[in-house]
């Protein structure tokens, strides 16, 4: 039998991580992490409580509800990957709203958020085989994971991506308005001070820009299995 690896998948917002790192934990047997959506689902509790939105940011008070913020995921044979709850509810559909993901960096800087989840996630991939997507799996979650990679992909390919993706769903949203919640994402996503998005010295950079998803998937897929074999 082939020996387990820990995969580490980072990079930029709408670069195609979880798509791949999906379908790569699919074919490989392994469990899938998408540690964004942890974020998103803590995200999601803080809008509904009022807690963070485009005009109040209440801090404290989202770190002083984190013990009775509850996020796991529940595997759905059916889809063949495991789907997100937030205190027991299905949130997959709500939390991948563009008023979520305006939202989500600002939640995603607080340290003790941070913390908290980047605990879950260790615990999720203690035994390895497991495919987890992010940014900062390869820095901070897994510092020592087998294979690291970092995607990348021009700010306009990736907010063209993102936007399709909205409108297929039904959103009535503007390419501008995607363009820049993109860009304010980077911007919140790099600088800031705990666990800012940063490739790891040892992770391999996948620019996609010119990639279409299936390209992206073969090239991943190849260097998986060829790190598995190197490693049995």
């Amino acid at each position: 039998m082939s020996k387990k690896i820990t995969i580490a998948i980072d990079g930029h917002s709408s670069t195609g991580k979880s798509t791949v790192a999906k379908q790569l934990a699919k074919e490989l047997g392994y469990i899938y992490v998408d540690s964004g959506a942890m974020y998103r689902a803590v995200t999601l509790y803080a809008m509904r409580k009022l807690f963070v939105s485009d005009t109040n940011f209440d801090k404290e008070s989202i770190i002083r509800h984190l013990p009775f913020i509850n996020v796991k995921f529940i595997f759905d044979d059916e889809l063949g990957y495991g789907e997100i709850y937030l205190n027991d509810e299905n949130v997959e559909k709500e939390i991948r709203l563009l008023e979520v993901s305006q939202q989500v960096s600002k939640v995603a800087a607080i340290p003790q958020v941070r913390k908290k989840l980047v605990k879950l996630q260790q615990e999720m991939g203690k035994d390895k085989g497991v495919v987890m997507d992010g940014r900062d799996i390869g820095t901070v979650v897994f510092p020592d994971a087998d294979l690291k990679l970092f995607m990348t992909a021009s700010t306009e390919r990736r907010a063209q991506r993102r936007y399709k993706e909205l409108k297929e769903r039904g959103d009535e949203i503007t390419l501008d308005e995607v363009l820049t919640n993109v860009k304010e994402r980077d911007h919140m996503d790099t600088t800031r001070d705990d666990s800012p998005l940063l490739k790891a010295d040892d992770a391999i950079e996948i620019d996609n820009s010119l990639l279409d998803l299936e390209e992206q998937y073969e090239k991943v897929l190849k260097l998986a299995k060829d790190k598995i074999e190197a490693d049995s």
